[in-house]
């Protein structure tokens, strides 16, 4: 029987208005322990913002972080599915375009979020992926 994206999924969403600050939406990632939050307009999703993308899309440009919005730098009307896709077609869309999340979406309405970490521990428990995905956080400063 093949596995759903509702098995594998981490449920729950972290999700900021579309003129949040990047600081807001870096300091959602932090409290949630997180590299990635919706953008949400109500329970409309608007958009995606990850760690990186405030990295390579902001700061590397020299954007202040505190008047740049989520909605300037996140990739629009992101690739998702639902919590009865089978996580094979997950992974396929992953692989497609070259993601590394999805967010879990059910009736328009985000649901979680699946990550190629909560794929691997699902499904390879014992990779290398999946003990990095399993491991507690660092949250010390380097």
């Amino acid at each position: 029987m093949a596995q759903l994206v509702r098995q594998v999924m981490t449920p729950g969403v972290a999700a900021v208005r579309p003129g949040a600050s990047l600081v807001e939406a870096a300091q959602l990632m932090r409290s949630q322990d997180i590299g990635d939050v919706i953008v949400a307009d109500g329970d409309r999703i608007i958009g995606m913002v990850t760690d990186r993308d405030i990295a390579v899309r902001a700061v590397a440009d020299g954007v202040d972080p505190l008047t740049v919005d989520a909605q300037s730098v996140c990739t629009p009307d992101p690739v998702c599915v639902t919590p009865d896709d089978e996580v094979a077609a997950a992974v396929e869309l992953m692989r497609r375009h070259a993601i590394r999340r999805l967010p879990v979406v059910e009736d328009g309405r985000p649901l979680g979020m699946v990550s190629i970490g909560d794929v691997a521990v699902a499904m390879d428990p014992g990779s290398v992926l999946a003990d990095i995905s399993a491991a507690e956080p660092n949250t010390e400063p380097a």
